[in-house]
């Protein structure tokens, strides 16, 4: 990072980890951006659901809500074609909303996973990162993150599970889990 007017550089920020709460965070920290006036790309790689969270941001000006995925199960080792097209779908999709001009923050909502399994060709991604517009901020969430992302994030927090209420059997919940 240089000493010239390093407010206005873009950081890339990482939330990765075991444990829950990573698109809780990015959505906190796109919650602030748009306090601020930031117009927001949200892309949610692998979820089809509606999540309370998309309900309340979608209320909000200046935000743009993608979802890259089905709400089905993706199996890691042989992802159905469908997945992988929905995938590289909003990979695209992302791309164009970094080097669009229309955005301040992107969020990449599971792309670490999407990447663990393949989904998207984790080159294409680093490459983007490393070009990205300067003032472009991008949070990418998930677990897994791969080492090459987070070597060149400015910002890296893993989340780490240390008890959960499912452990006690507490089922899912709307307004907790979604």
């Amino acid at each position: 990072m240089t000493e010239e007017n390093n407010d206005s550089r873009g950081l890339i920020m990482v939330y990765t980890g075991e444990g829950k709460g990573k698109t809780t965070a990015a959505i906190g920290q796109a919650l602030r951006a748009i306090g601020h006036g930031y117009r927001v790309y949200l892309l949610h790689f692998m979820k089809g659901r509606d999540y309370g969270e998309f309900w309340a941001l979608e209320k909000m000006p200046g935000v743009t809500i993608i979802k890259a995925g089905r709400d089905e199960f993706v199996h890691r080792i042989n992802p159905d074609p469908v997945d992988v097209k929905l995938a590289m779908e909003g990979w695209e999709s992302a791309r164009e909303a970094i080097f669009s001009d229309n955005y301040d923050m992107v969020v990449l909502d599971e792309i670490n996973v999407a990447l663990d399994f393949g989904l998207i060709p984790g080159d294409e991604v680093i490459e983007v990162l490393r070009d990205k517009p300067r003032h472009v901020d991008i949070i990418l969430t998930g677990r897994n993150a791969l080492p090459q992302i987070i070597k060149i994030a400015d910002l890296v927090s893993e989340v780490k599970e240390i008890k959960h209420h499912y452990s006690s059997g507490v089922d899912a919940r709307a307004g907790i889990e979604h």
